[in-house]
């Protein structure tokens, strides 16, 4: 009977030395602090990665403390990535709670070969910008509106989103690969219209390398493009599909009289359809004109094929497309 009472008193002691330690570890870290610093949450980040940034920047006393209060509060999902304005006057509790209510700053994703309308769309919906503000500002520097992750503020305007996307494109794309598109015996603006095809024909970087490789010695033949994107692009919207990029073109779509066409004429179309991603520009300095191949097409499932004559070419689209 006495081991069991020192047990249960041992068992007292040790909670309420245990509670008193919690406490202590999710109490404020200076409770005097009115200094606030700027937390950002990346997309994706995960809850042990917060917690080990908030205790290396002094916001909190103790990770693994922190994260249990998360969890106490069944809040870990409800956390938010942006920007955050903390203090380490604030306890474990009061920060955790303030990660899950408006941030600052929101993460905005533009994804690579989508055009002005397209990223219109996308700060219309995240950011409540005016879409036909954004079109107007944005006219001329399609193939400009780098693709990337961003963390706007809410109160963003169209201006802004505008110039954080083409300095970053000024950022991203060196100047020696402009060099190395030059060297192409194209102007960097051709190279970009060039790189803004090969965005919508391929996925993966050594398959963007043969894509611009073909069309440049389509290019350098006088060989029309004939690339389907561009038919795209000139019919827009498709309705019947709710994309820009309407999949199924019939004959009639291939015979649209514009100078986007590639099917119709010869040569770039007059300005990039798409705002491509870097590699899709890098693959351009990297083409090779002494490629094998004139041909290529995606599979349903969007593997890329390539062939060197144009037997070869409807071997495969028999094969792949029908």
């Amino acid at each position: 009977m006495k081991k069991l009472i020192i047990i249960l008193l041992l068992i007292v002691v040790l909670s309420i030395f245990g509670y008193g330690v919690y406490n202590y570890l999710v109490s404020p870290v200076d409770p005097n602090a009115q200094i606030t610093k700027s937390f950002v949450i990346k997309k994706g980040e995960s809850l042990a990665d917060i917690a080990k940034r908030l205790e290396a920047e002094g916001l909190i006393k103790n990770r693994l403390a922190f994260i249990l209060v998360v969890k106490q509060l069944a809040i870990e999902n409800k956390i938010q990535a942006g920007s955050f304005n903390l203090t380490a006057s604030a306890s474990a509790f009061d920060i955790a709670k303030s990660l899950t209510k408006g941030t600052n700053d929101v993460w905005v994703t533009v994804q690579e070969g989508l055009r002005a309308e397209e990223i219109a769309d996308i700060y219309a919906k995240t950011l409540n910008i005016d879409r036909n503000e954004f079109l107007r500002l944005a006219e001329g520097k399609e193939g400009y509106l780098f693709p990337d992750t961003y963390l706007v503020p809410k109160l963003s305007t169209a201006n802004l989103l505008i110039n954080l996307m083409t300095k970053t494109f000024d950022k991203k794309v060196t100047q020696e690969i402009r060099s190395d598109i030059e060297k192409q015996g194209l102007s960097f603006y051709e190279g970009l219209i060039l790189a803004s095809l090969v965005e919508r024909e391929a996925r993966s970087f050594d398959e963007k390398v043969v894509v611009a490789s073909i069309l440049l010695k389509r290019l350098k033949n006088d060989w029309p493009l004939q690339v389907d994107a561009t038919v795209q692009y000139v019919l827009g919207y498709s309705d019947d599909e709710k994309t820009y990029w309407k999949k199924n073109l019939t004959k009639k779509d291939l015979e649209v009289d514009s100078p986007y066409n590639t099917y119709k004429y010869k040569g770039l179309p007059p300005a990039p359809i798409c705002n491509p991603g870097l590699d899709s520009i890098k693959s351009v300095a990297l083409a090779d004109v002494n490629t094998p191949y004139w041909y290529y097409l995606a599979d349903k499932t969007g593997k890329t094929h390539f062939s060197k004559t144009l037997q070869e070419h409807n071997e495969k689209i028999n094969k792949y497309l029908r």
